[in-house]
């Protein structure tokens, strides 16, 4: 595979963008080789600036659950562009948007839209700080909640990747607001709140890790975070940006039979393009301006072309709810395709190969894989012409638009490699 069109892109951009990229995962320094920078996708392919062809995992980190330029998505699209790009005023379709997430997640009694996963992670924290009038924030090693400053403590996601403790930059008065336990430890849980209860505005979880690689909720984890918040008068506040609409139409709240407070909505719900949301009970999400003092605004929120691209996409998945079941079986086939000797995690269309014998519950346990060997297998794949995230600890994503023929190659491929040694 020659990537000497990337190379030569890959040695333009670093004079111009910091380590030649705008987002750290994919500089590919955790895997080796030179990213390949793409041109184009279709369906379940990606196509580079050297015409190289993959079977993309990544789908955009999230997002693609339909896979690249589906029909529907493509068709709103060029719709809402020959209306405009963007007003500053509102539109219909943001409250369409708005009342389609509602119906999805009834848990969300109002609906803010924003620009960004990290936007709706910071807005939700602001709102219950608010609405509680205490400080301290329960996070989780190894989950991943954008780069808000006071929760970029032993985050997942590029810091994990890069081996970065905690980020420069941020002081330490932002963090000293913040608790980090372990993933999946309820008696690590019960002592937080057992002694800091009383100042504990929220607790932040994604209720299926996907910063860490793939990490589900070990059983009554997310049923004790529950009490605990509600007993305490804390606020519970569910990561969906990348569950949301991906595991479930109404995402792992609707799976694992929890209602939290609060929510946090990305990827998916823009159908590809830039968005996120937040919203949860009407008392708390009317303390947000104008109709309450807790200030948030933002220029391009409800984007009109991130909103037609979102209910396209949210409306072919209402349509087509079987889509869950095959994303179940074909991410199984692929779980499968790994012997034994290696932890294979996976929720629904989320999916990681951990290079460890031992289960991956929490952070600590994800740090103990094998990070060179998963180098290897990254780049022997991607020499087949298949694409994984280049990272250890990110969940690959199967979308709708794998075929069956799609899984079949990629398993034989993982077993290729296996049988190989």
């Amino acid at each position: 595979m020659k990537l000497d069109r990337s190379a030569a892109l890959l040695a333009r951009a670093v004079r111009v963008i910091p380590g030649g990229v705008n987002s750290p995962v994919r500089a590919f320094r955790s895997v080796g080789g030179t990213p390949p920078f793409i041109v184009r996708g279709a369906g379940s392919r990606l196509w580079d600036a050297d015409g190289n062809c993959y079977l993309d995992y990544i789908g955009a980190w999230g997002p693609l659950l339909l896979g690249h330029c589906h029909p529907a998505v493509t068709a709103a699209l060029e719709q809402a562009l020959a209306g405009g790009a963007s007003f500053g005023l509102p539109t219909e379709r943001e409250v369409e948007l708005a009342e389609a997430i509602r119906e999805a997640m009834p848990a969300l009694e109002m609906v803010r839209l924003v620009n960004s996963g990290t936007e709706a992670t910071m807005s939700a924290l602001r709102a219950a700080r608010a609405f509680t009038g205490r400080e301290l924030v329960v996070k989780f090693e190894g989950c991943y909640h954008g780069h808000v400053d006071s929760l970029l403590v032993k985050a997942g996601s590029g810091v994990a990747t890069l081996g970065i403790p905690d980020t420069a930059g941020v002081p330490a008065a932002f963090t000293d607001t913040t608790l980090a336990l372990p993933y999946n430890s309820i008696p690590a849980l019960e002592e937080a709140f057992r002694r800091h209860g009383h100042k504990i505005a929220a607790a932040i979880v994604e209720p299926v890790a996907g910063n860490m690689g793939c990490v589900p909720p070990a059983p009554g984890f997310l049923e004790a975070l529950r009490e605990l918040t509600a007993r305490h008068g804390a606020l519970l506040i569910f990561d969906e940006v990348m569950t949301g609409f991906r595991l479930a139409y109404g995402g792992a709240q609707q799976l694992y039979g929890i209602r939290p407070d609060l929510t946090t909505l990305g990827k998916v719900i823009g159908g590809g393009l830039p968005v996120g949301a937040y919203g949860g009970r009407a008392d708390v999400m009317k303390l947000i301006a104008p109709e309450g003092p807790v200030y948030q605004a933002g220029t391009l929120s409800g984007n009109p072309l991130a909103v037609a691209a979102g209910l396209a996409a949210l409306a072919w998945l209402k349509a087509h709810p079987e889509i869950y079941r095959l994303l179940e079986e074909r991410t199984a086939r692929l779980a499968a395709a790994a012997p034994p000797g290696i932890t294979v995690n996976r929720a629904g269309s989320m999916i990681t190969f951990f290079f460890t014998p031992e289960p991956v519950r929490d952070y600590a346990s994800a740090r103990r894989a094998d990070t060179r060997r998963f180098a290897a297998f990254h780049r022997r794949l991607l020499e087949r012409g298949i694409c994984l995230p280049p990272s250890q600890f990110e969940a690959a994503f199967v979308s709708a638009a794998h075929s069956e023929e799609d899984i079949a190659f990629t398993a034989e491929a993982i077993r290729e490699f296996f049988a190989a040694g």
